[in-house]
């Protein structure tokens, strides 16, 4: 019998996860967020759990609400803040939005610190030295202050207002619409000792306390009640008085507010922020630095041909740290710069200028002489140390893993992160450095033990067409053998900028694995981790290189005996998508795809899509049209299972409808009957993440899977009716 959650569905959803892990300012203490099944199976809860930093101990539960808590951070005092829409006691009129709350170091209840009437929907930056977060909420623009807000966004609720009047571009991102409200970024300021709020909250909303405006023409946002705008009957109702009242850092922002990243120096005094600049149909990131008492906004950096994004300020305030991405085009990919520069933006330098990889999860390290980031690396992620004084970057891990969420522990020097692999799903280890260079990864505790994945897992390489090394990851079931070779599925990975470096929970092979099959994930041109002419193999050109390095690394993989040279599919999402439309249409080598959020008619996709102007600049449009996969739709012959979520904004509905249109057009029987199959969800997005329908999603992904390539009878799943 299996030992391991794989070979159930059901089985498989209900495992608990880590989500999140934060580093308290001592370096004694990590929180880790933990999402679990709910009892009805239909979506996960996250709760707050401690843990020692060092690797020792035992796991405590921090938090227990039916709503749940995510965003954990600490404050200098060592409090924990989380982001939960839990209902709060004190509130007279508590509206269930998520709200910033406080979870003393010393104990006792944790308590809201804010009140918001659309919620909160994350904390942007925190000071290390002083009572200081900024936090982004939206807020809506036909309102100045925090009261006529509140009662605008209730008027459009009780007459079921839903519209939204759009004045610039975007208008929608992944599975969201944008609008009515605008994204801000306020400031809070709060004390340690969670006793002290309502005093603080009172002396805030004195009159001729200082900040209190909302925005600018905002006489006293604290002041009395006013009727609300358009409706003199109704009186406003004064922002919670047992709070600390937030400051509006960015009045009027439009989508300015769309931030790429911001942070505070320790004294809580400037906010760098990476702000948008509006430009037509689209934008570029510029850093703004922002100064917290006064909101006065200076522009320190501003490249119209690139976007500046990423800030991290050094321990000492001294040294702001930055990405650089160059605006690309069709001529090529540009690369992920790592920049430099005092706090006011001179002096700015680029960091590891031969360094041939592109940095992610900045961070000062312990001294401020260097950086620590992650970054794709052959199908791993490691952690990178990048000396500020131009020196050439040191790799500090080396195993298989891919790590994200970096922090520093400035007491010791040591790291933590969150670590996984196609083995092993997400866990919080500490890394620390011997005093001989050697590093050291220790797992925390944690509440969540790591499953047992079946199968095993090698590296399969292979040379493409014009000489380039091509390599993936082979998972491979047990007892696959020249005996009993086994089926072999070809899983494309999404972006296209992108790895086969990391675990999800949403695309997983090893239930493929399970059940039987080996699982091929390779990294084709346009992959990240080999170097910028390695992604320029496929720039321009989709249908080109990636694709023929994918057929070179399968006939890689169908060569070895364990594997079953007849029996093969493919399958891919999002470009994967993409790119088993373009398997379908120009070969029969496989005997069944599975086409998940695809593009499918280039010209349409890229008008469509919810970041247009970025498709249209990074093609040509002879290239659009030469790569585009509908071209080929007369060709296919292999039976497709096509797969979307109408809330896919990213990837519209509407290229799989057409698709599936044309499918029938070119391949149906007189009657309508066809081989082919379409999988829709009406509620899902780009990703289908609802705990019940990723069962039904694979349920029938592995019936269609069966059935073409193992030859079993079709089963469609019970619960689709």
């Amino acid at each position: 019998m299996p030992t391991h959650p794989f070979a159930s569905l059901d089985d498989y959803i209900a495992q608990p996860r880590v989500e999140g892990v934060a580093l308290s300012p001592d370096g004694s203490r990590a929180v880790l967020t933990i999402a679990t099944l709910q009892r009805d199976g239909t979506g996960y809860e996250r709760a707050l759990w401690v843990v020692p930093a060092d690797g020792g101990g035992t796991p405590a539960r921090l938090t227990r609400s039916a709503k749940g808590e995510t965003g954990a951070a600490f404050t200098p005092a060592g409090d924990v803040l989380f982001i939960s829409a839990r209902p709060d006691a004190e509130a007279s009129d508590d509206g269930g939005q998520a709200q910033l709350w406080l979870l003393p170091v010393g104990g006792g209840e944790a308590r809201a610190l804010t009140g918001l009437a659309g919620g909160v929907d994350g904390i942007a930056a925190i000071a290390e030295e002083s009572g200081l977060i900024v936090l982004e909420a939206k807020l809506l623009p036909g309102a100045d202050t925090l009261e006529a807000e509140a009662a605008l966004r209730a008027r459009r609720d009780k007459k079921k207002i839903s519209a939204i009047l759009h004045e610039h571009s975007p208008v929608r991102f992944w599975d969201h619409d944008l609008g009515p409200a605008e994204p801000h970024l306020l400031a809070l300021e709060y004390v340690g000792l969670v006793d002290e709020l309502p005093a603080r909250a009172e002396a805030a909303d004195a009159p001729d306390a200082p900040g209190t405006a909302d925005a600018p023409g905002a006489a006293d946002a604290a002041g009395p009640a006013q009727p609300a705008p358009g409706a003199p009957d109704e009186k406003e109702v004064p922002y919670p008085a047992h709070l600390p009242r937030p400051r509006d850092l960015t009045p009027r922002p439009g989508r300015s507010a769309d931030t790429a990243g911001a942070a505070l120096t320790p004294d809580g005094g400037t906010l760098i922020a990476a702000m948008r600049v509006p430009e037509a149909r689209g934008g570029r990131f510029r850093l703004v630095s922002i100064d917290v008492a006064t909101g006065v906004h200076t522009t320190i950096l501003d490249d119209p041909a690139a976007d500046l994004e990423s800030p991290v300020i050094s321990h000492d305030g001294a040294t702001l740290a930055y990405l650089r991405f160059e605006t690309g085009s069709p001529a090529g990919p540009t690369d992920v710069e790592v920049w430099a520069s005092a706090l006011d933006g001179t002096g700015a330098r680029r960091l590891v200028g031969g360094w041939d990889h592109w940095a992610s999860s900045l961070a000062f390290d312990a001294d401020d002489t260097a950086l620590v980031a992650t970054a794709d690396s052959r199908g791993r992620a490691p952690i990178f140390r990048l000396p500020l004084d131009g020196s050439a970057a040191e790799q500090l891990t080396h195993d298989d893993f891919a790590y994200t969420s970096v922090s520093v522990d400035r007491a010791t020097g040591a790291l933590l992160a969150l670590r996984s692999s196609w083995v092993a799903p997400p866990h919080a280890v500490r890394i620390e450095r011997g005093p001989d260079g050697s590093t050291s990864v220790t797992p925390l505790a944690s509440p969540v033990s790591l499953p047992t994945v079946p199968g095993t897992i090698t590296e399969i390489e292979t040379v493409a067409e014009d000489g380039a090394a091509v390599r993936g990851w082979l998972m491979l079931p047990e007892g696959a053998s020249e005996a009993a070779p086994a089926p072999l599925l070809l899983w494309i990975h999404g972006g296209p900028l992108n790895s086969w470096n990391a675990w999800s929970w949403r695309w997983s092979p090893a239930l493929a694995v399970a059940r039987g099959y080996a699982v091929l994930l390779p990294d084709p041109a346009l992959s990240t981790g080999y170097g910028l002419a390695f992604i320029a193999r496929g720039w321009n050109s989709w249908g080109g290189k990636p694709y023929s390095d994918l057929m070179r690394i399968t006939d890689a993989t169908i060569a070895r005996a364990d594997i079953d040279e007849m029996r093969t599919a493919a399958m891919g999402g999002s470009f994967g998508g993409y790119m088993a439309n373009w398997v379908a249409g120009n070969t029969d080598r496989f005997r069944a795809i599975v086409t998940h959020a695809s593009l499918w008619a280039l010209e349409q996709f890229a008008g469509t899509t919810d970041n247009s102007e970025y498709w249209q600049r990074i093609f040509t449009p002879e290239a659009m049209a030469a790569n585009s996969p509908h071209q080929h739709v007369a060709r296919i012959r292999t039976p497709m299972l096509v797969i979307h979520g109408d809330r896919d904004y990213r990837v519209p509905i509407g290229e799989s409808l057409r698709l599936w249109s044309e499918l029938a057009e070119h391949h149906a029987a007189a009657d309508g009957t066809s081989i082919h199959r379409f999988l829709y969800f009406p509620d899902e997005n780009h990703w289908v993440l609802k705990p019940q329908h990723a069962v039904i999603w694979y349920q029938t992904v592995f019936a269609f899977l069966d059935q073409h390539v193992r030859g079993a009878k079709w089963e469609r799943p019970q619960l689709l009716g």
